[in-house]
């Protein structure tokens, strides 16, 4: 199977978009051509070694703002900051969201509070393989380095659409460790030496030199290292970056949509001739 990270693929195109015309202004027909065309040259690349796609989506209320509220805070800032119009952005994206799941052949995944992390988390710990024996092939279609971690599997592999080059890492079990250790500034996740709130409050990290790196690891993989003094801090951010840890109700919603045979084909011509996607009809049987 294919797991399509669809927010990445969607902003990618949007940016391309955008820098293209050099404008803030978005085409909602351009857009939506870009991002089909994108999936069907992932399909037909990709296809005959993986299988059929996947459609994973983002929602929104993440759960993990339960246990860290500062989680991805600084994106709102910087959207209310943006020249774009962001209100306008989302509303195309949805649109584009929701037709690939009313007339696409593909199973479409969203779940309540969960990211598409959360999706393709879930999904490739419940059919990953240690040895890659017995269950089929599955690429993940994000350039999100937090799926290295999902590499510990032999059946998985990831592939970079914007930078078109597959990602792979010798150790990613040791990859999710110093992950974990380091934060993710992306995501507004300090480092395990810092607090919650040093994002949001403006200050600066504590440094995580590489001394210290190491000798956070050789606690975390010997010894309870619950007495250490990062040791709450660490916890904080296991939670937050470990696929692993995604609510098991959620887990379950995502696995109970993963079932779910998918729509067939019979509106797509008419989707496309209304759309007015007269450039993709002649391909119409590669997606």
């Amino acid at each position: 199977m294919i797991l399509v990270d669809l927010n990445q693929v969607m902003i990618s195109n949007l940016m391309g978009q955008l820098y293209s015309s050099k404008t803030n202004e978005v085409d909602e027909d351009l857009l939506r051509h870009m991002v089909l065309n994108g999936i069907r040259s992932y399909r037909n690349k990709f296809s005959e070694e993986y299988g059929e796609l996947v459609i994973c989506c983002d929602d929104t209320n993440n759960w993990r703002k339960d246990s860290f509220p500062y989680y991805k805070a600084h994106r709102k800032t910087n959207r209310d900051e943006s020249d774009l119009d962001w209100p306008n952005i989302f509303n195309c994206l949805n649109n584009i969201r929701d037709e690939l799941k009313e007339f696409f052949p593909y199973k479409h995944i969203r779940v309540n509070r969960c990211e598409a992390d959360d999706i393709i988390g879930t999904i490739c710990h419940t059919e990953g393989v240690a040895l890659g024996d017995g269950k089929e092939k599955i690429l993940v279609l994000s350039g999100d380095k937090d799926f290295i971690q999902l590499q510990i599997y032999a059946n998985v592999s990831q592939y970079d659409p914007v930078r078109k080059r597959m990602i792979k890492h010798k150790d990613p079990a040791q990859y999710l460790l110093e992950h974990i250790a380091k934060g993710d500034r992306g995501d507004g996740i300090p480092n395990a030496l810092s607090a919650d709130d040093t994002f949001v409050s403006g200050g600066r990290q504590k440094p995580m030199r590489a001394k210290r790196l190491e000798e956070i690891m050789e606690a975390v993989g010997n010894t309870d290292y619950s007495l250490h003094e990062w040791a709450a801090e660490y916890q904080r951010n296991e939670i937050l970056v470990d696929l692993i840890n995604t609510p098991d109700e959620l887990q379950e919603q995502i696995l109970e949509q993963f079932e779910v045979d998918p729509g067939g084909r019979d509106g797509l011509f008419n989707y496309f001739v209304k759309k007015r996607l007269n450039n993709l009809i002649e391909n119409i049987s590669e997606f």
